[in-house]
């Protein structure tokens, strides 16, 4: 229970209380309450009047109880729940001139003769140093060596809202999981299945497959019908049973199931594997050859069409697959045969249109097909496909890949561009589709702080935490110091992480960068370089952003040695703002402004990037990227050109914001006496029975 109310209080920054009894001592849940408040400030969180009215009515003891449980899940949320110590102890005062450093250590090691016994000029390695890499200080120390933080108006505060109980609230996150029309980052996954253990109903529609799989796992285990309609479901269903990746994008060992679960398993199976769909097979081949050993589809012969799964992935029944009957064609230069298959799956039409418009020879066949398809595709795909034709009328720097683990790469961008009536013709149709989805936003209030962000199309790659959006999303930056860092745990082995920054001039070259190699200069200072995290590790970047001489920042965290980022205990990275009056420690949780956890499958993380404009103000962009880099040794002058191709593509990619769906809301019109708020946070002082979109519950405003 406890790992659903921080899961509440996490995700929806709501405090669930329900039907707690009232307080028989009058005053001691109030004092309880304003303690817990004052706490909560310390760290950047606050209670509404609604919270902590609700607190102050309950028994000292309960709210005590509860108290220690949401300052624990805010602390986690905000990266608070670890000491942050810095190798230099006056960071970012008295950071020493590199050159400086490294001879001071050196001598160190030269005037003490058991290390320099060790220390041999042909086989010198600076890393090995005495000294080098591990904390020379205590965390009582550089508390002691720090001023205290002096608060001011600008820090962030994060206002927690009264929730209602655990179990109505656990329900609303589980449907809104369930129902999200994007797929879900890995984090939300985990959440999904840990919700659908404990909710005993579920929404009509779940939309997205890997969302289906973890429904069904629970259904599975109850003995309840499964929610299958491809064969593609039973093979994730038995991917999440396993304990593997109910996406596919990585292979997974499967278990051996009891006799139950086989029958079920090939029951549906058999119920889906008509000759139509078993062209979807050969796409994961082999997944589903280890599949059949563990299931035994010999043993039921009452399911005949279970069987012939198995036998498609052996090679023993040949099919064609529906791609591969339309890749034929388009192959065979027969674009017209193409758009004819392929009207039959709207939203594979959707998805193929540039293509189909830049090899057909007549485009309003493929624009009728088009019109025709739009009405039988998902919002997401509409909303996809529109960001992508409002990109191809200009010239990209580059074309960006990104799969489903947030690794990147970049390439030149070849296709030959679209005519600009073409693309006309091709939006109109899809912003009419998209605005007849939207629902009646009655009266329409909106805060223009959430304009600018990006619609989350795909959450894959993007883990959840404090004021987290979604890949190309814009926010202010309001600050005289920019301040982040990395913390990371390493589970088994030696582990060496290394916050960098890589800093460009307003054409993406003239690159310097600030990292173990390069401590500071004339506008940024590095807290200092570890290469052992058995007890975790802290970095800290340093920007006076006034002094900045380049308009474009771009932090990466390099794995330099050891565990990758999903490999280690823990490892998150984010950023604070300060005003240049404020001392404190190297990390203050009520000056956070970001915090997530790195989790992709690359070597070098590319979280955001820090961009000044014309008018001198500083933006954030976020890109939840992560570079290939080398098993070890990773150095941020190593993948310069790499991710200044990869952010500059993301720059100046033209997103699709939450200001496009406000636009047509707002065209559509109201025919209705509710209220619709979209904003960062919600408002205190909305109607009852709003409808509130926050960056947490944004994809609930993607059309089905």
């Amino acid at each position: 229970m406890d790992n659903l109310e921080s899961l509440v209080i996490a995700r929806r920054l709501r405090v669930p209380i329900g039907d707690a009894p009232t307080g028989s001592h009058q005053g001691w849940g109030e004092v309880a309450a304003r303690q817990l408040d004052a706490a909560l400030l310390s760290v950047g969180f606050k209670c509404s009047a609604a919270l902590l009215d609700r607190l102050a009515k309950l028994r000292g003891e309960t709210v005590v109880d509860l108290g220690a449980r949401v300052l624990a899940a805010v602390r986690h949320l905000v990266g608070d729940h670890v000491q942050h110590n810095a190798y230099f102890l006056n960071f970012p005062r008295n950071v020493p001139d590199t050159v400086e450093f490294w001879v001071g250590l050196l001598r160190e090691a030269l005037l003490d003769p058991v290390a320099a016994a060790r220390v041999q000029p042909a086989t010198l390695n600076l890393l090995a140093l005495p000294g080098y890499g591990r904390y020379q200080h205590t965390y009582a120390d550089l508390l002691a060596a720090h001023a205290e933080l002096m608060p001011l108006a600008g820090d962030r505060v994060t206002v927690l809202d009264l929730g209602a109980s655990l179990e109505s609230e656990a329900r609303e996150l589980y449907f809104s999981l369930a129902r999200s029309e994007a797929p879900l980052p890995a984090e939300d996954l985990a959440a999904l299945r840990t919700l659908a253990a404990f909710c005993t109903d579920e929404p009509e529609r779940i939309p997205v497959r890997e969302n289906r799989a973890v429904i069904n796992e629970v259904r599975l285990a109850t003995g309840r019908p499964l929610l299958v309609d491809t064969v593609t479901d039973v093979l994730r269903l038995a991917c999440g049973c396993s304990g593997g990746d109910v996406t596919l994008a990585t292979s997974t060992r499967f278990r051996s199931f009891r006799r139950a679960e086989r029958r079920a398993l090939l029951q549906a199976l058999d119920a889906v594997a008509s000759p139509a769909k078993l062209g979807d097979v050969p796409r994961h081949r082999e997944p589903w050859k280890r599949l059949g050993e563990r299931l035994h589809p010999h043993e039921y012969p009452r399911f005949p069409r279970a069987a012939q799964v198995f036998e498609v992935a052996r090679g023993v029944r040949q099919v064609r697959g529906f791609d591969s009957r339309v890749e034929e064609a388009l192959s065979g230069g027969r674009t017209g045969d193409a758009v004819e298959l392929l009207e039959r799956a709207p939203g594979a039409l959707l998805r193929r249109l540039d293509h189909l418009l830049r090899t057909g020879t007549d485009p309003g066949i493929v624009l009728e097909a088009a019109e025709k398809a739009a009405a039988g595709a998902s919002g997401r795909v509409l909303l996809s496909l529109r960001e992508h034709l409002q990109n191809r009328l200009g010239l990209a720097s580059g074309r960006v890949f990104v799969n489903r683990r947030g690794r990147a790469w970049a390439t030149a961008d070849a296709r030959s561009r679209l005519e600009e009536d073409v693309v006309a013709r091709a939006v109109a149709v899809l912003d009419e589709e998209i605005t007849r989805r939207l629902p009646d936003p009655g009266e329409l209030i909106v805060d223009p702080e959430v304009l600018d962000v990006a619609l989350p199309l795909s959450g894959k790659a993007v883990a959840p935490g404090l004021g987290m959006l979604p890949r190309g999303s814009l926010s202010r930056v309001d600050g005289e110091l920019l301040r982040f860092f990395v913390h990371w745990r390493q589970a088994e082995r030696r582990t060496d992480y290394d916050l960098s920054a890589l800093m460009l001039d307003a054409s993406y070259g003239n690159a310097e960068h600030v990292s173990w190699t390069n401590y500071g200069n004339g506008f940024a200072e590095y807290s200092g370089d570890l290469t052992d995290a058995a007890d975790g590790a802290s970095e800290f970047i340093n920007i006076r952003l006034a002094q900045a001489t380049r308009p474009i920042i771009i932090p990466q965290v390099n794995i330099f040695a050891g565990e990758a980022f999903d490999e280690a205990a823990e490892a998150f990275f984010g950023y604070m703002i300060r005003e240049a009056a404020q001392e404190g420690m190297p990390f203050e949780p009520r000056t956070v402004r970001m915090k997530s956890d790195l989790r992709g499958a690359g070597r070098v993380a590319l979280p955001l990037v820090f961009l000044r404009g014309d008018d001198g103000a500083w933006q954030v962009k976020w890109l939840h990227l992560y570079l290939k880099g080398h098993p070890g040794f990773n150095q941020v002058e190593g993948n310069r050109v790499t991710a200044s191709l990869l952010v500059r593509s993301i720059v100046e990619r033209d997103h699709l914001r939450v200001r496009y769906l406000v636009d047509l809301l707002r065209a559509k019109g109201s025919a209705g006496e509710h209220t619709t708020y979209i904003g960062l946070q919600a408002s205190a002082d909305l109607p009852e029975g709003a409808r509130v979109y926050t960056p947490a519950t944004l994809h609930e405003l993607i059309p089905a």
